[in-house]
């Protein structure tokens, strides 16, 4: 009998939804809603419901307005005041706010509409696998997606780095010690860039996509 991992209770969390958006013209994408609920409650909702127990979201552009979209969740929000500087400088505020960070740690983005518990928990039972693998990748017809799950070590080594280095810059440089979650579900790989993603979503999976009133 394989070892089945540690207990999902002992998994923590971190969505990124501190992004300037320039590309949505500075309007906060996490706020999009999908079926009246805003993108960044769902992934949040996703990873609870999961089973992941301690969960940060770091905000940072226009983060008054995306507090409320959290409110009632267990979770903690974190302020990235230097957001600017890219998605690592996130990474890395959301990793220093959980410490040691459990089990491991899963990272998660706000903007990908499709992600729910059901994915969180099929990519949990292949950490779960990992063997001595240190990061698990989910993996769509060779294409990287998201969420990730880190071990903790791997978090402590993304925090000693230099202040621009994230997951992406460890997983290049250690590729033997990433293992991938090879699969079949698209939900990894959709995310929201630009404004004509929101109508390409819609068409391919059927779901709503809109922008809440006053953006």
């Amino acid at each position: 009998m394989t070892d089945a991992g540690p207990p999902r209770a002992a998994l923590a969390g971190v969505v990124l939804a501190a992004g300037g958006a320039r590309r949505m013209g500075g309007r906060p994408k996490a706020l999009i809603e999908r079926d009246g609920v805003a993108l960044v409650r769902r992934v949040a909702l996703a990873l609870l419901e999961a089973g992941v127990a301690d969960l940060v979201v770091v905000l940072g552009h226009r983060a008054d307005e995306l507090r409320p979209a959290l409110d009632g969740l267990a979770l903690r929000c974190v302020l990235n005041a230097g957001h600017a500087a890219g998605r690592a400088s996130s990474l890395r505020a959301g990793l220093a706010a959980l410490g040691e960070g459990g089990a491991g740690t899963v990272v998660a983005l706000a903007d990908q509409p499709l992600i729910e518990a059901g994915d969180v928990s099929a990519l949990l039972d292949a950490y779960a696998r990992r063997g001595a693998a240190r990061a698990v990748v989910p993996r769509v017809a060779g294409e990287r997606g998201h969420p990730v799950v880190l071990e903790p070590g791997v978090c402590r080594e993304i925090l000693r780095a230099d202040p621009g280095y994230g997951a992406r810059h460890w997983m290049q440089a250690f590729p033997d010690q990433v293992a991938w979650f090879d699969c079949g579900n698209t939900h990894y790989r959709v995310d929201l860039d630009a404004p004509r993603d929101l109508e390409r979503v819609v068409a391919a999976y059927g779901c709503s996509l809109r922008w809440p009133d006053g953006l």
